[in-house]
């Protein structure tokens, strides 16, 4: 019998480290977990423990952790605390696959120690590649830990590409819309999280159903295709298609286009990369093309959108523009989350920060960590 594979799942008690787990349960023959981490929620990490029994759990709040800690103090588990209990976590002998699911760009010290230890990382977290894709990759070709990526957007250009990269014309990502579709820039201004948090065919947290209602989910999945295919942002492109069942399509130099279809289920994604380079059955719904008829496709709203022509402006300058980008879109949409600003200053702020920064080429990790903290502060500051 095949031994199971390993997994350390970071974000667990989040929208897609929930699914993951789901994926894990339906297939427990072939998958372990021996890690577990997260954020504050130690209620939900507890129940986690019980259904998968790791030897190590972390969660970065600290006093959540200590917690945590008593109510688990006589079962066989180390309960780790703070940042640098994520990073103790990637210290197991033997993993076989990191599932980063953490939301942010907290998501990206883990991710390069576990790429630097040699250990593939499913990435379901687009804004560590985003802010420093140039530094993720370059470890990965290092150390020859592949990126898998777990968004559906870039799963389907991975399983679309496959062995053709060479031949490849442009990438096509497609967008939902999100649930502002056509609205004008009147009716944008009126938007409140509770009917942003509405998105018309995906179940996700909040900052990135938030950010699929500004178009900025698009922009930070353009620059992460950017990074994890070597592709120009010239041969980029982003259409509007609202049945949501075209995952993305990819379109090679004679014209051929291949598209990934499927159900919007972020399982079905998680499970193509937990189980790579196989293909596992499932208990997920399939997608039935009689009953959905009409699939249909449209130019993106720039004007009233503006985050998608903001990410790609951020990221063909490079540099530290792109950390920028993502931190401060973190900063505005948790602010708009606790209706301290509006839908439409999302954009505003952004742009601000980004305008404000001058662009440091080729930042390491800390110079990174600092560009983050201060596209931060002047979103807080310009509220």
């Amino acid at each position: 019998m095949q031994a199971k594979k390993k997994i350390i799942l970071l974000g667990s008690t989040g929208s897609i480290g929930q699914q993951t787990l789901e994926v894990v349960r339906a297939h427990s023959d072939h998958l372990e977990v021996v890690g577990l981490a997260a954020g504050s929620n130690f209620t939900l990490l507890l129940q986690q423990y019980r259904q998968f029994s790791p030897p190590l759990v972390a969660l970065a709040d600290i006093e959540a952790a200590q917690i945590a800690a008593s109510v688990l103090e006589n079962q066989p588990v180390k309960v780790l605390s703070g940042p640098g209990g994520l990073l103790d976590l990637l210290e197991l002998p033997q993993i076989d696959l990191v599932v980063n699911a953490m939301s942010g760009f907290a998501g990206l010290p883990p991710t390069l120690k576990a790429l630097q230890r040699g250990i593939p990382v499913a990435m379901a977290n687009k804004e560590p590649l985003v802010a420093a894709g140039p530094l993720i990759m370059a470890e990965s070709r290092r150390h020859r830990a592949p990126v898998l990526p777990i968004d559906s957007e870039p799963s389907a250009i991975f399983q679309c590409m496959r062995e053709e990269g060479r031949f490849l014309n442009k990438i096509i990502i497609t967008a939902s819309g999100g649930p502002f579709r056509g609205w004008t820039r009147e009716q944008l201004a009126t938007v409140n999280p509770e009917l942003a948090l509405r998105h018309p065919n995906w179940s996700m947290g909040p900052k990135i159903t938030v950010d699929s209602a500004t178009l900025m989910n698009k922009g930070l999945e353009v620059i992460e295709a950017h990074q994890l295919f070597g592709v120009d942002y010239a041969q980029i492109e982003v259409v509007i298609h609202p049945q949501s069942m075209v995952h993305s399509l990819v379109e090679f130099r004679d014209g051929s286009l291949l598209a990934h279809l499927g159900q919007p289920d972020m399982r079905i994604p998680i499970q193509y990369a937990l189980s790579y380079p196989e293909r596992w059955g499932g208990p997920w719904p399939h997608l039935n093309l009689a009953q959905v008829g009409e699939l249909t496709f449209q130019e993106p709203d720039y004007s009233n959108f503006p985050c998608l022509e903001l990410a790609y402006g951020a990221g063909q300058i490079g540099g530290s523009m792109p950390a920028v980008l993502s931190a401060a879109d973190e900063e505005a949409v948790n602010l708009f989350l606790r209706k301290e600003i509006g839908f439409l200053d999302i954009p505003r702020l952004v742009e601000g920060a980004l305008g404000q920064h001058q662009k440091i080429d080729h930042p390491d990790l800390d110079t990174l960590l600092a560009v983050d903290q201060w596209a931060r502060c002047w979103v807080r500051e310009h509220r």
